[in-house]
């Protein structure tokens, strides 16, 4: 992401997984596990919608952290069919976590399918404080149910996963989306927008 990004690779259950750490100028307040786009389809942890998020972890004070799910750039492995890639996500989970310290789950598209999932697979007590969902792949992956304060963002445009189908899964749960006008699925020109709408949902967010 910068000059200042450290890379690292963590022990995976396919291999090695590839990882890029990003942490805030203040002593990070906690981490930020970010899952990037599908690997069969061009999808990184460089790809342009992760690194905003990840930016935005860092200007709200959390360490972030990317990573290549396996077999994509210097992670070991091969597609997962979606499974392997939960369980990618788990390994970097437990390896960057801090006890007693808040984590947040995020990801762009297929990512924030795989985000859905970790979250709902983490133990009593030790629940992510917030998940946020970008461009949410809900057709062709199961996306899990996801706590109420979940930040979903959609754009009006998208021509990957149309706004219905997210509206569809959103709606059982009673769970607010938040839609970029005019936006398509990787947000285009619009980036700076999709910062500003992360980083004020933890400006705005209740106190727990």
């Amino acid at each position: 992401m910068n000059s200042h990004t450290q890379r690292h690779t963590v022990a995976g259950p396919a291999g090695l997984l590839d990882c890029a750490i990003d942490t805030p100028a203040q002593a990070p307040r906690g981490v930020a596990v970010l899952c990037h786009p599908h690997p069969q389809h061009g999808g990184t942890m460089d790809n342009k919608v992760v690194q905003t998020l990840a930016r935005a972890m860092v200007q709200l004070g959390y360490t972030s952290v990317r990573f290549n799910f396996r077999g994509v750039g210097g992670s070991q492995g091969e597609w997962g069919q979606g499974q392997g890639e939960i369980d990618d996500a788990l390994a970097v989970i437990a390896h960057h976590r801090v006890a007693g310290a808040p984590l947040v789950l995020g990801g762009f598209s297929f990512g924030a399918y795989v985000a859905s999932q970790a979250a709902a697979r983490q133990a009593p007590g030790e629940q992510a404080e917030r998940v946020v969902l970008v461009g949410p792949a809900v057709i062709n992956f199961v996306a899990a149910p996801v706590p109420a304060d979940t930040l979903v963002v959609h754009g009006e445009l998208d021509d990957v996963v149309p706004l219905t189908a997210v509206l569809d899964w959103a709606r059982p749960q009673s769970l607010p989306v938040t839609v970029l006008p005019g936006a398509g699925h990787f947000f285009h020109g619009q980036l700076s927008v999709l910062k500003h709408i992360v980083t004020s949902a933890w400006a705005w967010r209740p106190a727990s």
